[in-house]
């Protein structure tokens, strides 16, 4: 069972001064340039001021706010107020600027290469009662709340980062890759994003 601790991960400043990402995971590929060689990429963002968004050309988008109330954006001219936890699909290489009218907020982005990746994001809430799995090409974000992350099919294996068996306690932020071989279980209450990366074949 891998997991990757928020706590962990370095933060890279934007160009434009209006926040920080860390990213979470990524898939390097084909592409050169400006999108630095990747396929897709999954990371957090925090954003402490209104401006301008990175253009990915030849690039989809899936932002989500996971902290903080309202994210004002504006793609290609048309403006879409999103609230949080609710997940929001735009071309990576639209005109995009933002605003913030009620305060900081934090994102969660998922960026894949058109043509070639599809991402989702799904915020799900957790029970203490039935545990949620995670499958290969996911991962489980955790956003809120107290949870425990979990492999039934290896009881005895000592997961990633813990250096013991068992439950491993998860703090905001961190996240659960997920596996079809023990498929790891978060278990608690809260909330839990699950980001899924689907190969477009064909």
């Amino acid at each position: 069972m891998e997991i990757i601790r928020f706590a962990d991960l370095k933060p890279e400043p934007w160009r434009n001064g209006g926040g920080v990402t860390r990213q979470i995971a990524g898939h390097s590929g084909a592409g050169s340039g400006h999108d630095g060689g990747w396929d897709w990429r999954v990371s957090i963002a925090e954003v402490g001021k209104a401006g301008e968004f990175s253009p990915f050309p030849g690039m989809e988008r899936v932002l989500t706010v996971v902290e903080g109330e309202l994210l004002l954006l504006t793609v290609d001219g048309a403006e879409h107020p999103l609230e949080k936890y609710r997940a929001f699909r735009f071309p990576g290489g639209a005109d995009t600027t933002c605003a913030l009218p009620t305060g900081d907020v934090r994102n969660l982005n998922v960026i894949t290469r058109a043509g070639k990746y599809k991402g989702f994001t799904s915020i799900i809430e957790l029970s203490k009662k039935r545990a949620h799995p995670l499958f290969a090409g996911q991962l489980g974000v955790l956003l809120q709340g107290q949870a425990t992350a979990s492999s039934p099919a290896a009881p005895g294996a000592a997961s990633a980062g813990s250096g013991a068996p068992g439950p491993v306690a998860l703090d905001r932020y961190d996240a659960v890759v997920g596996s079809d071989s023990g498929s790891p279980e978060v278990l608690g209450r809260g909330f839990l994003a699950v980001v899924s990366i689907d190969e477009i074949t064909g």
